[in-house]
């Protein structure tokens, strides 16, 4: 239904783009940091969103942890995550479930940062698997976001320019990752108010602008 130009490819985040789970992370990452006596600051959550479980650990516990134990503590809070909550319709980003069937036919990626088995989870639970031609997870790159290395993969793998990928992010750390890359990117504020440098703001995808404007996109490619 969309029709958008071929060699144009939708690129989604997860965590705050597709699913509003970073209120369910928040709580994991209090619960676990209490273990080590780590009361979780605003400021701390806010250097959590779009990050790498790794990168968290060693921002709050230090960076000269050795890569064993990283791997342990990260594990660890992961088997706090899953209970908070379930990936139902309730608490997909409003929107979702009637945007990604719209654009069915498009080459639709998704990078995250997120776990390997949260992904899966997601895809699952919400019913949103057969939507996706490309997943890249952050544990196959090397440099997580902010690094653009993901959406780099993920254009590799679908086969577009990255000129030619517009990218739906959260994260100040996902914003500078795909314009890093070289993308178009859209803001999604259900995590921060506002997002720079980006070219369109969306609330959720019920967004009246968005058909429009990803068809004006189209017509640049």
């Amino acid at each position: 239904m969309s029709g958008l130009a071929a060699g144009i490819a939708l690129i989604l985040d997860m965590d705050g783009v597709l699913v509003n789970s970073n209120p369910f992370h928040r709580r994991a990452w209090e619960e676990f940091n209490r273990r080590y006596g780590l009361e979780t600051t605003e400021e701390m959550h806010e250097r959590m969103y779009g990050k790498r479980n790794d990168r968290i650990i060693r921002d709050f516990f230090g960076e000269d942890l050795p890569e064993a134990e990283v791997s342990a503590r990260g594990a660890a809070k992961e088997q706090l995550y899953p209970g908070t909550g379930r990936f139902k319709r309730a608490v997909l980003v409003p929107g979702v479930h009637q945007f990604l069937p719209r654009y069915s036919g498009e080459l639709i990626g998704l990078p995250t940062n997120a776990e390997p088995a949260n992904v899966n989870f997601l895809r699952d639970g919400a019913g949103l698997r057969r939507y996706f031609r490309v997943i890249v997870d952050g544990h196959q790159v090397s440099r997580p976001k902010p690094h653009p290395e993901v959406y780099f993969c993920t254009a590799t793998e679908v086969r577009v320019a990255p000129r030619n990928c517009v990218v739906f992010e959260d994260s100040h750390s996902g914003v500078v990752a795909a314009t890093a890359a070289g993308m178009r990117v859209v803001g999604v504020c259900t995590t921060h108010g506002y997002l720079q440098p980006t070219l369109l703001h969306i609330d959720n995808f019920c967004d009246g602008r968005l058909d429009e404007w990803l068809q004006a996109q189209s017509a640049e490619a």
